[in-house]
């Protein structure tokens, strides 16, 4: 009896100092941090405040959260706007599922977690997104831009295009990927508008967030995803963790026909993410409680904090790789040593369960059989796909080989150069030939009218867009 007393003067303690924590630091009103307290948060081993937000998916209204407008890194939860951008797409006719995108040298240079294809290799964009929601490739997603967008900076221009759209006031893109760029920021409000954007628009898609593991070869990839196949109901969305970040996670869950999204961002292991991700959830299940509107959150000045100290500092190098590819079957040790046994509670103990067996979906290098249609890669600027910068990363295509001008100066001191009438007659014969030949015509690809996309409303119905 008094461990339970003392135990709940504990966490009312905590809720305490992190009511007057938020203040001082004047990230709310006093009285509007009163207002939004709906339940004790949930400890954690680290000094910096972060942020989480808890949404009711059909209202877009927010069950909980904690300073989620304010600005953060996202690190790879950033290719769920690369998703985003790709599908919309497709939507609009620009490529297909099966359109194979090349692999290029910028893209094989990229730092893991990656695929390793060789440059000039060829995935479909189907392929691509399942290896990019699995795996977290950063050089597929590079791989990705390029085929849609031409380049990564104009895949940047949509990314943005896509957040202004959507209502994402805190997020700026730089690439595909969310690798460290002190101007690539987003926040946990606007992570979770994306998720629901990616829910509502693109239902048919909605089995890319939930897949446990793909076969390449002979190679099976389990996903970085600690919900899926622990949480019960849990049926997607993307991890992301760099030492500027921390660990954080878009999930969402559904139970008895309620979808939520728990964003969290900032946690200091993969494990510890996944337990914060699941009390969240226990939490907003157990009750129908929703407050306001997520778009209507206001923003929290200020710049995003650099996890780096409090996450990766006590890290070896070999550490903070395995973190990054975030393998949940080799353990990640904690900033102050080995990871403690779980403490008491559903989170916890959901974290702490072994990886659970996944029936492994099937993928594969190059293009769909049978296909044949444009092949997607660099290209200058608002051109269709189909039209490609170069044909192989490491050789710049050439149209015609270059023929010597007859009347040209031998490089040999000296010499002179042998023409006459004769030779003359032969050389003029060749080249008229020559000109006459023209190149097979290539035919243009007709460019798809591009549809406007049109923004998500969240509605105060309990009733999906």
């Amino acid at each position: 009896m008094m461990n339970s007393i003392s135990g709940l003067g504990r966490n009312r303690l905590l809720s305490t100092v992190l009511c007057l924590q938020v203040c001082a630091f004047g990230l709310v009103e006093p009285a509007a941090a009163a207002k939004k307290s709906i339940a004790a948060p949930i400890s954690r081993p680290h000094h910096t405040l972060t942020p989480y937000l808890v949404m009711d998916v059909a209202s877009g209204r927010i069950i909980e959260e904690r300073i989620a407008s304010h600005v953060w890194y996202p690190a790879s939860v950033t290719k769920l706007m690369t998703v985003f951008v790709a599908l919309e797409a497709v939507r609009q006719g620009r490529l297909t599922m099966d359109t194979p995108l090349v692999v290029t040298a910028r893209a094989a240079q990229m730092k893991p977690s990656k695929m390793g294809f060789p440059p000039g290799a060829q995935v479909t964009l189907d392929n691509a997104l399942k290896m990019l929601m699995v795996k977290s490739a950063n050089d597929i997603a590079v791989t990705v831009a390029e085929g849609v967008s031409g380049s990564v900076e104009a895949f940047a221009d949509e990314m943005n295009q896509a957040a202004a759209t959507l209502g994402m006031r805190e997020s700026h893109f730089i690439n595909p990927n969310g690798l460290p760029d002190p101007n690539h920021v987003s926040s946990a409000r606007d992570m979770a508008i994306l998720g629901r954007a990616l829910l509502l628009r693109f239902p048919e898609h909605a089995d890319l967030f939930n897949i446990g593991a793909f076969r390449l070869g002979d190679k099976i990839v389990p996903t970085h995803n600690g919900m899926i196949g622990r949480y019960p109901g849990a049926d997607g969305m993307k991890t992301g963790f760099t030492c500027p970040a921390g660990f954080n996670l878009v999930a969402s869950a559904t139970r008895e026909g309620r979808k939520v999204i728990v964003v969290v961002m900032g946690d200091v292991s993969a494990r510890q993410r996944t337990a914060h991700a699941a009390d969240l959830f226990d939490r907003a299940f157990s009750s129908s409680r929703v407050g306001d509107l997520a778009a209507d959150l206001p923003p929290i000045v200020g710049a995003p904090p650099d996890m780096k100290p409090e996450v990766c500092t006590r890290r070896s190098k070999a550490s903070q790789i395995e973190a990054e590819t975030e393998d949940l079957s080799v353990p990640i040790n904690t900033p102050d040593g080995p990871a403690s046994a779980p403490q008491p509670g559903n989170g916890a103990l959901i974290a702490a369960l072994p990886r659970p067996a996944y029936e492994p979906i099937s993928v594969f290098l190059g293009p769909a059989p049978g296909y044949q249609g444009p092949v997607a890669g660099p290209r200058p600027p608002n051109s269709p796909i189909g039209v490609i910068a170069y044909a192989s990363p490491e050789k710049a295509a050439i149209s015609a080989p270059l023929h010597p001008d007859p009347k040209a100066l031998s490089m040999r001191r000296g010499a002179k150069p042998k023409h006459d009438a004769k030779s003359a007659s032969k050389s003029d014969t060749k080249h008229t030939a020559q000109k006459s030949v023209k190149p097979a015509p290539v035919k243009a690809t007709k460019k798809a009218t591009e549809t406007k996309m049109q923004p998500i409303k969240p509605s105060g119905k309990a009733a999906i867009n």
